[in-house]
């Protein structure tokens, strides 16, 4: 049977949690592919484990130090490797170096983390073409709300003229939170981050930064766009008072964070701020931390698609998405090969 030999670098909460959902899958990935998945290696900032007949649960917990970096994911003999570390848009973050490394080597990558996308996302692109590796970045944009795949896949065909995205849980509890039960920002804030959904330096998702990068990778990527972060005009809630809040419910408005691309004289335009919608529209009745994307087509009109699973598990099984998508592509290069 093939063997795929995966490995993980960034392991905080999304990270261990692929590597769990991974190994409880081996026997699906078995009976539907005929392809064997090991997990094989994981690390951290600071430690790291490996084994090349691979990991089980257990070994998760027993990672030494210093087994990190580019070298150690290099030396791991895998050929998948899932880029799971912290996310810095301005620098490409530790994900940049691994994902390099990696897609030089003609290793298939799946990417969670945005930075790296937002940084440079076009030479990771044009790295994988050059050796063949494939690229994929659904755990990057809206986790499990099919965004990417909506667009490359169901919609294939069209031509996008509009989308409009609620890409970020956090501020649309907020704003759920300030209009249906009239607490203030800082007070829905704490709920927030009590349950944690919402870091402890809240600015990357109530400026719109987060919003910016998903919408900008989601431009880049899906739709051809060649835009950077300094493309994208932001705003977030963080000026939102409760007369704002007042003043839209009594209009029978309902406010969300919303990234918005449009078609405009064959370019992209791209934007982040608060829009306010009527009650009969779909973006008014967003639940929670649920999030949103409304796509406008050409020949296929309007398509709404609105979801969303408890963190981390969500982002983990979008990226294990991504890896039935290569697992799928190489049992069928096996089937005809006769391999």
């Amino acid at each position: 049977m093939p063997i795929a030999r995966v490995v993980i670098s960034g392991f905080g909460r999304v990270g261990r949690r692929t590597a769990e959902l991974l190994l409880s899958r081996r026997a699906r990935y078995r009976d539907l592919y005929g392809i064997d998945v090991r997990l094989v290696a994981v690390c951290g900032s600071r430690n790291g484990a490996a084994d090349p007949a691979g990991l089980e649960a257990a070994g998760l917990d027993r990672r030494e130090a210093g087994r990190t970096g580019v070298e150690f994911v290099a030396e791991s003999g895998a050929d998948i490797l899932i880029e799971a570390g912290p996310s810095d848009f301005r620098t490409g973050g530790p994900g940049l170096a691994y994902l390099r490394t990696a897609l030089a080597a003609g290793m298939d990558a799946i990417v969670i983390s945005k930075g790296a996308l937002v940084f440079d996302g076009r030479g990771l692109r044009d790295l994988a073409r050059s050796t063949g590796a494939t690229l994929k970045i659904s755990g990057a944009t809206a986790a499990a709300l099919p965004t990417v795949d909506l667009i490359e896949q169901s919609l294939m065909g069209c031509q996008i003229l509009r989308v409009d995205g609620v890409l970020n849980a956090t501020t649309n509890y907020l704003l759920n939170a300030m209009t249906t039960r009239g607490v203030g920002f800082d007070e829905a804030l704490r709920e927030a981050q009590a349950g944690g959904f919402a870091e402890s330096d809240p600015r990357y998702d109530v400026e719109g930064w987060d919003t910016a990068c998903k919408l900008l990778i989601l431009a880049n990527f899906a739709l051809g766009a060649d835009l950077s972060i300094d493309d994208v005009s932001v705003q977030g809630i963080q000026a939102v008072t409760r007369e704002h809040i007042e003043s839209w419910a009594a209009n029978g408005l309902t406010p969300r964070l919303v990234g918005s691309l449009v078609r405009e004289q064959g370019a992209w335009r791209a934007g982040v701020g608060v829009q306010t919608y009527p009650f009969d529209d779909a973006f008014a009745h967003i639940p929670g931390k649920t999030k949103a994307i409304r796509i406008h087509t050409d020949v296929m009109g309007e398509v709404v698609a609105m979801g969303g699973g408890a963190e981390p598990t969500a982002t983990a099984s979008a990226a294990l998405k991504d890896l039935e998508h290569i697992l799928q592509a190489r049992a069928l290069v096996g089937r005809e090969t006769g391999r």
